[in-house]
């Protein structure tokens, strides 16, 4: 479905978002507002778990495959290469305990990246005798060119982001990528902050492992997020045991009937809590308008605000980065002007954020034009 045809003017949804008219929401890369459809699947998902015996046995699974193969279609997977995870964590995790990394080799990473990536790869470093190396950038220099500087003959694992989560300054997946190859190391991508509002196709980009949760550009509830795994590795090591990731664990009378035989491809990487009766029927509803929108359809609609709010952020004599995401940016203001402008901006119903030094603005489908003149006014007082 494309954006102009289900909503007129190509500028979003909001009367498919619960979200007044009254508060400007520029804080998607913290956590999304829900779709209506979503908090309507979720009301009957808890009305129907209240009565336990309308749960047949499909039910421990269908759902699960459903919000499964939509996630890929947004990635250009295919269902089988995609596990099901509650956080980055997770994700990072599983990745870290299916890579090569032996003493003296690296782990690079970016400078300021989210915090849970960098502690499992400092773990990983720590136990395996390896080195983190943190990648900063050198003025005026791009996140890829410093990236592609970093990697080298000790490089077994290169974790980087589509987007940095601070501001949205953007990587050359497919650059790093083939680096990153050229050295013998893997691919680790976080696409938390990128996943259905960027194009992403892991046929491109070739990433050993991606991962995203699904609260933030996905439209999701917490808790349910998903893991791309490369089927190189659909038979590595999951990070738990659990008997509904087994073969023929639809057959309840069996379970006792022991199987070291794990479903095909990434399933094996399930966590054990993958079902999510209440729910799954609110991600299943928000990955369905995800792929309606597609992701180059949110990335087109969004770039139409993150320009606005860029080229007023300039005119204020301040900074942004590029090359950056479409979809948001981060505002580098003065020593003394982002608390103010944070408490201008909250008190009037806008509410964007702080990460790193940036003042983060994470527009979704629910922004509209009278949300970014309201922003950038602020912007215009506050220069």
């Amino acid at each position: 479905m494309d954006i102009v045809a289900a909503n007129g003017d190509g500028t979003g949804g909001r009367e498919l978002f619960e979200v007044p008219r009254e508060v400007s929401y520029f804080n998607t890369a913290g956590i999304a507002p829900t779709l209506t459809a979503s908090l309507e699947a979720g009301g009957a998902a808890l009305a129907w778990r209240a009565r336990p015996w309308k749960i047949r046995t499909d039910d421990w699974f269908d759902g699960a495959e459903r919000r499964r193969a939509l996630f890929a279609s947004l990635v250009g997977a295919t269902a089988a290469d995609i596990a099901l995870i509650p956080a980055t964590s997770y994700g990072c995790a599983t990745a870290a305990a299916n890579v090569a990394v032996g003493p003296g080799r690296q782990v690079v990473v970016l400078d300021g990246e989210y915090p849970s990536g960098i502690y499992t790869w400092r773990r990983c470093a720590a136990e395996r005798g390896a080195e983190l190396r943190t990648v900063s950038r050198a003025p005026g220099q791009g996140w890829t060119e410093a990236v592609l500087e970093a990697i080298g003959e000790r490089t077994a694992v290169v974790s980087v982001p589509q987007v940095h989560w601070t501001d949205g300054a953007s990587l050359d997946l497919v650059a790093v990528s083939r680096a990153a190859r050229a050295a013998g190391a893997a691919l680790v991508v976080d696409a938390s902050q990128s996943a259905g509002a960027v194009p992403l196709d892991v046929r491109e980009v070739r990433p050993d492992f991606l991962f995203a949760v699904g609260y933030k550009w996905l439209l999701g509830p917490f808790g349910l997020g998903y893991l791309y795994v490369d089927p190189a590795h659909h038979g590595g090591r999951p990070l738990e045991e659990n008997w509904i990731v087994r073969r023929d664990a639809r057959d309840f009378s069996r379970l006792v009937d022991y199987r070291d035989a794990y479903q095909d491809g990434a399933r094996r990487f399930d966590v054990g809590q993958r079902t999510a009766f209440e729910l799954t029927p609110m991600a299943v509803a928000a990955l369905e308008q995800m792929n309606a929108w597609t992701p180059s359809g949110v990335a087109r609609a969004l770039a139409r605000h993150t320009a606005r709010i860029g080229e007023a952020a300039l005119a204020a004599g301040w900074t942004v980065p590029e090359p950056r995401g479409p979809h948001m940016l981060g505002v580098h203001l003065p020593a003394g002007v982002r608390p103010r402008l944070l408490e201008y901006l909250e008190a009037r119903g806008i509410h964007t954020a702080a990460r790193g030094d940036a003042l983060r603005i994470s527009p979704h489908m629910h922004t509209t034009d009278e949300d970014v003149d309201r922003l950038t006014a602020a912007f215009r007082r506050h220069h």
